[in-house]
C-alpha cells in the first residue's frame, strides 16, 4: 500500500536520489563538513553586487553541480520544485525564469528541503514525471535584512538565536538507479506552542519535529533504533533537547540516533549562537555529508526531518505566535534494500 498510517507515504517504485549539488558560504566551508560541499565561496557576495544576487548564484550553481554529475541538461528535467526564505520566494522564481523548467514554487520555510524532496519522489513514483529537481537556498545576510536587521546594524543577539546558513542544495530524483533510495516521506502538521520570540526558533520548532518523528514511528510501527540516524533540520542546541524530551514523553528514546544539521554544520567555537538554521541548513548537510555517508556505506538508513518556522516579519512585529512544521524523508542505501 502507498499509505502507511495517517501521515506517511511509502513509494511503490524504486525512487532514487540520483544526484545532488551543494554550495556554501565562507563560514560553512570552515566548519567540520566543509569538504562535503561541491562549491564554496570565501566571500558572502559570491562575486555579485548584492546579497540577493549572491543567493541566486548559490542556487544556480547547486543545480548546475547536480546536473553535471549525471550528465543531464535543464531540458531533460520535467519539473523544478524550489523554495527559499525571501518574500514570495523570489530567489527560486528568478532561477526558474532562467532555467525554463516547468516550475512549482514551494514554501515550508526551513522545512522546504524535505518538502520538495517528498513531492519530487511522489511525482516520479506516480509517473507524472521522470526527472524532478528539488532545490532550496538561504543566505545569512538576506535573511537578516528581511527578518531582523541588516548585518551592518550590529545589534546584539541572545544565545538562543540561530545563524542562517549561507548555501543552497539541489537534488535530482528519478527511477534511474543510484546508491541512494528515497523510501518514504512523512508529511508534518502545523504546530504552534505559543512561542513569539523570533530569536528562539529552536524552541518554536522542536514540537513540530517531535510530532513528525512520532507520527512516522507510529505509522511505520518502528522504533528509533531502526535508523542509523534521525537528523533534524535546525533545532540548534536549544531546540534539540526539547524535541528529545517531547519524544521521550511519547515513548520514544532517540538519544542514540539523533543529530541536528544546525549543530553538525558548524564547530562549537564558530560565532553562530545556538547553531545553524535556514532553508539551506538541512539541504547542504543532507545533500552533501549525509548523501556521501550513505553512498559510501557508512550509513544505511537515515530519517531526515527538516523543520520550519512559518512566520513573516509583519506578524512577528505584531507579536503573533510562530507556527511551525516539519517534514521527513527516509533515505536508504540501495544495496541494503
Amino acid at each position: 500500500m502507498p499509505k502507511m498510517g495517517k501521515q506517511t507515504w511509502k513509494f511503490m517504485s524504486n525512487i532514487y536520489l540520483s544526484s545532488t549539488g551543494t554550495t556554501a558560504g565562507p563560514l560553512e566551508s570552515q566548519g567540520p563538513l566543509g569538504n562535503s560541499f561541491d562549491q564554496v565561496y570565501d566571500d558572502m557576495h559570491c562575486g555579485e553586487s548584492n546579497w540577493e544576487l549572491a543567493e541566486r548564484t548559490l542556487m544556480r550553481e547547486a543545480i548546475g553541480h547536480c546536473l553535471r554529475k549525471v550528465s543531464k541538461k535543464e531540458q531533460d528535467i520535467d519539473i523544478f520544485l524550489a523554495g527559499d526564505l525571501l518574500n514570495q520566494t523570489v530567489t527560486s522564481n528568478y532561477i526558474a525564469g532562467e532555467n525554463q523548467i516547468p516550475y512549482l514554487g514551494m514554501f515550508g520555510a526551513c522545512s522546504t528541503s524535505m518538502e520538495t524532496l517528498a513531492i519530487a519522489a511522489l511525482l516520479v513514483d506516480s509517473g507524472f514525471a521522470n526527472y524532478v529537481i528539488g532545490a532550496v537556498s538561504s543566505h545569512n545576510a538576506t535573511a537578516e535584512r528581511q527578518f531582523r536587521y541588516p548585518t551592518e546594524y550590529g545589534g546584539p543577539r541572545p544565545k538562543t538565536a540561530t545563524y542562517t546558513v549561507t548555501g543552497a542544495g539541489a537534488a535530482l530524483v528519478s527511477k534511474e538507479a543510484s546508491p541512494i533510495l528515497i523510501k518514504e516521506a512523512t508529511i508534518g502538521k502545523v504546530t504552534d506552542w505559543g512561542i513569539k520570540d523570533a530569536n528562539d526558533l529552536g524552541s518554536a520548532m522542536a514540537p513540530a519535529a517531535a510530532d513528525t518523528i512520532a507520527a512516522h514511528l507510529k505509522d511505520t510501527g518502528r522504533q528509533p533504533d531502526y535508523y542509523d540516524l534521525i537528523v533534524t533540520g535546525d533545532l540548534s542546541s536549544v531546540g534539540s533537547p526539547i524535541a528529545k524530551q517531547l519524544l521521550y514523553e511519547k515513548g520514544y528514546n532517540v538519544d542514540g540516533v539523533h543529530q541536528d544539521c544546525g549543530l553538525m554544520i558548524y564547530r562549537p567555537d564558530q560565532p553562530v549562537f545556538a547553531g545553524g538554521s535556514g532553508a539551506a541548513c538541512s539541504a547542504v548537510v543532507t545533500y552533501g555529508y549525509i548523501a556521501n555517508q550513505i553512498a559510501s556505506g557508512s550509513l544505511n538508513r537515515v530519517f531526515v526531518v527538516a523543520t520550519g518556522a512559518l512566520f513573516s516579519p509583519i506578524v512577528s512585529q505584531q507579536k503573533e505566535t510562530i507556527p511551525c512544521i516539519a517534514h521527513g524523508v527516509v533515505l536508504e542505501a540501495a544495496g541494503g534494500q
